[in-house]
């Protein structure tokens, strides 16, 4: 395989990638750039914009030699361990969420660190409670009986997985980056996803529906309904 020169482009078809943003199956032309030759590999740059989000996806390679790639690393973004945060979640707390999530697979500590804040603010927000610790924080949540029984035992295990007992700065400096037990962070990753589905996602969608059912109902001449429950229902967000 003959070398790029300096300013070279070559423009090639990747079929059925996966954007590393938004998770979703698109059909992408990346510009491949040539970068520089070392002693033992030529180096180039990919980088394309995903169809669907608009957003710059960018990878490094390295060929040895005979012209075999040899290394390939997704240098823009870092790679997503979860989906997004749904669109119902305000930017402050989704951009935290994709932080805790870009990180994940560099350090678990630090998006462990990430979540406990995050979720610690979401607590504070969106139930109004704040107490001097996390722990304690969760038990108020629990003890209130506004939430489903899921997402209270989810909440509850945040406690269990992440060992507060053994380690009482996780829950009264949240952001503090300490050691994780095995699967921590990405327990609280879905615990978070379960409270942005209570707190967001399912609001909204009650407001969805009682908005199509009151244009149907005004159309029938009837009246509308004055208010649907913002949660339907106490079983897994899974099922709605």
């Amino acid at each position: 395989m003959a070398p790029f020169s300096a300013h070279s482009s070559i423009r090639a078809s990747i079929l059925g990638m996966k954007c590393p943003h938004c998770l979703v199956a698109v059909h992408v032309t990346f510009t491949r750039n040539h970068l520089t030759n070392d002693n033992f590999r030529q180096w180039e740059a990919h980088h394309a914009e995903c169809p669907n989000c608009g957003r710059a996806v960018i990878h490094l390679l390295g060929r040895d030699k005979n012209g075999s790639q040899h290394i390939s690393l997704l240098a823009y973004p870092k790679g997503m361990a979860r989906p997004p945060a749904p669109p119902e979640v305000p930017e402050r707390f989704s951009e935290t969420y994709a932080e805790a999530n870009r990180v994940l697979e560099d350090s678990a500590k630090a998006s462990a660190a990430l979540g406990r804040r995050l979720l610690q603010d979401a607590i504070r927000e969106k139930v109004g409670i704040t107490r001097k610790t996390l722990d304690e924080e969760i038990q108020a949540v629990i003890d209130s009986g506004e939430v489903p029984s899921w997402l209270a035992d989810n909440l509850d295990a945040v406690r269990v997985v992440g060992n507060f007992a053994a380690h009482p700065i996780k829950s009264t400096n949240t952001g503090e980056i300490v050691d994780v037990e095995p699967g921590e962070a990405e327990w609280l990753l879905e615990v978070l996803d379960g409270m942005f589905d209570f707190y967001f996602v399912q609001p909204e969608k009650a407001k969805k529906r009682q908005a199509d059912l009151n244009a149907k109902l005004k159309e029938a001449g009837k009246p509308e309904l004055k208010k649907v429950p913002a949660a339907a229902n106490d079983g897994d967000p899974s099922t709605s």
